[in-house]
């Protein structure tokens, strides 16, 4: 009913302050945000998501995954162009937050084991996208893959400061 074409919400939930008073309804609350979403994501994002070969959902989910990776803005932009030249190499894109959104109990550490853990979400074991967004993602992160670094990048890693080293 609010225009998203999949089984739930998440990843449109567009992320901004929003006021709202104590007696609004969630179902309100949900049409405003996605509302604030389709307008973010107008045509001209529309047409670069066609012209790049994604559909609105696949630019969402991916989107989704460099929210959840990137710490730096100005990383946003390269993080977006490692997996692109993932996806178009076919390989897996091995994204640990995938890995987090699947693993019950919500984010933590991950060990060696979770990287095979069951499930359509986990990146390390299925190549392509997820099924869905893992999170909502902001206009940032929108815009960094639809508009991804030119690079060569098919790695990176976490220097455990909030940025990567790519290669």
């Amino acid at each position: 009913s609010l225009g998203v074409g999949a089984s739930n919400v998440e990843g449109y939930l567009f992320p901004e302050t929003y006021k709202v008073s104590a007696a609004t309804t969630e179902k309100a609350i949900l049409t405003t945000l996605v509302a604030h979403f389709w307008n973010a994501f107008g045509e001209g994002f529309r047409k670069r998501a066609q012209q790049i070969g994604m559909s609105i959902h696949e630019v969402v989910v991916l989107a989704s995954i460099v929210e959840g990776e990137a710490q730096l803005d100005d990383e946003r932009g390269t993080i977006a162009g490692v997996y692109h030249n993932r996806l178009k190499s076919n390989m897996r894109l091995q994204a640990d937050p995938t890995v987090q959104y699947a693993l019950p109990g919500g984010p933590r550490r991950l060990f060696y084991k979770d990287y095979h853990y069951d499930s359509p979400y986990n990146t390390y074991r299925h190549k392509g996208l997820p099924p869905g967004p893992i999170s909502s993602p902001g206009m940032a992160s929108i815009e960094a893959v639809l508009y991804p670094a030119d690079v060569d990048y098919i790695y990176f890693v976490a220097r455990g400061d909030g940025s990567h080293v790519f290669s």
